[in-house]
Order: structure tokens, then sequence, then C-alpha cells
């Protein structure tokens, strides 16, 4: 299922969101310029490597490259579909979770629900070699937080069924759980294989954690207020 857009119109300019959506386009459009030998140095600095970030896991010791990298991470993509999959979700769920919880603490949730996510693959995966980049561990995370926000929410969603692409209209609850769902048998599928590229797990986790951190951030901001 591809969501077109939802329902629910955010009373404030999602600066955030955008601000984020073009970073991620700009800093992709940067990867194409590189080279082989470049774009290998770029994902050894800012990719999750599992295995460096395992070591310094167990180690006790606080190491700044690894722990850097589950923010920077964020912000690479491998292709153009997993590029514009990712910010086509951000896009269209991520307006109304940041005009809920503001636009600084929303991101810092952001960044949280991404580095929580890349946490709990690495855990559930073990250790391995394989770079982990993509906002997909934080977007998960603000799907997370939209299905406790606004599970009544409508979603204007596009099914890819072989010659046929009917658009409908489904709840965001269904939607949303549906894809959770999805994740979950997805990662079962995966575990001990290197999950054909794609960080199920991350995903998952990241969505949970979003759901669990929401009522946080939202105290957070009644308190401010």
């Amino acid at each position: 299922m591809i969501p077109l857009r939802d329902t629910i119109r955010s009373r404030t300019t999602p600066v955030v969101n955008y601000t984020l959506i073009t970073i991620s386009i700009a800093i992709f459009l940067f990867q194409l310029t590189l080279g082989e030998p470049a774009y290998g140095r770029l994902l050894q600095n800012f990719a999750v490597i599992p295995g460096d970030l395992h070591a310094t896991l167990l180690s006790g010791r606080f190491s700044l490259q690894p722990m850097f990298s589950l923010v920077s991470s964020l912000f690479l993509h491998g292709g153009w579909a997993h590029l514009l999959g990712n910010m086509l979700y951000l896009y269209v769920f991520g307006d109304n979770v940041e005009d809920r919880l503001g636009h600084l603490p929303y991101l810092l949730f952001y960044l949280v629900a991404g580095s929580l996510a890349a946490l709990i693959e690495t855990i559930v995966q073990g250790p391995a070699d394989v770079p982990l980049i993509g906002a997909s561990g934080a977007i998960a995370g603000i799907l997370g937080a939209y299905f406790i926000l606004f599970p009544k929410a409508r979603v204007l969603t596009l099914l890819p069924l072989f010659i046929v692409f009917p658009v409908i209209e489904v709840s965001a609850w269904f939607f949303l759980g549906f894809w959770l769902v999805l994740q979950f048998i997805q990662g079962g599928l995966s575990l001990g294989t290197e999950g054909g590229g794609i960080a199920w797990w991350a995903h998952a986790g990241g969505f949970l954690a979003g759901a669990g951190m929401l009522p946080f951030f939202l105290l957070a901001r009644r308190l401010k207020s």
C-alpha cells in the first residue's frame, strides 16, 4: 500500500518536516556525485556499521563515531526508490505529528526514534558488516506516534495490484497496523539473514519506540505551556 495523503490538515507549517525532506534529498544528490571509493568512505564514516556498534555496546566504553552514526545514517539513502519511498511517508504523516509536538521537539523525536531503531536492529540481528542507512527507522517512529494520535484519520491509498492501481481510502489504524504487522512478519523471516537489504526490525522497533516515547513528549509540551 502506498499512501498519497491523509485527511488531517496541519494547523501550522511543518518547517522541520520540510527541512528534513530537503536535507535528505540534497545529501542523496551529493551521494550521486561520488565515485565508488569516496562512497565507500562515506558509508564507513557516516553509516551505522552494526559490527562496530555492537562492539561499542559490549565494551561499555563510549566511542563517538559509532554513536554519531546513529544520527548521520538517517540522512543517507541507497537509491531513488529508497529515498522517495521514505520521503513520501514522511511527507504524508510527519506534518501532523510535528503540529502536535512542536517544531524542535519533533526534530528531537525524529532523531531519537531513528537512533533507537538502529540500535534495535543491531541488537536483534547481531553484528554484521552491512551498513545501515536510511530514514525509515525515524519515520517508523513518526508512524507509531501518528497511530496513537490520529487513529481515526483516513489515508488515501494506492494499491498496486498487478496491472490495476485502485485508489481507496482506509483508516489510519488499519493502514499503519497492517504496515506494522508486515514488518514483524518480514523481520521474523529475516532472522539469521541480511533481510534482503531491508532493516525490518529497525522499522518495527522504530514504530514501537515512537509510540512509547509519545506520552513523554506530549507531557513535556503540556508542562512547558
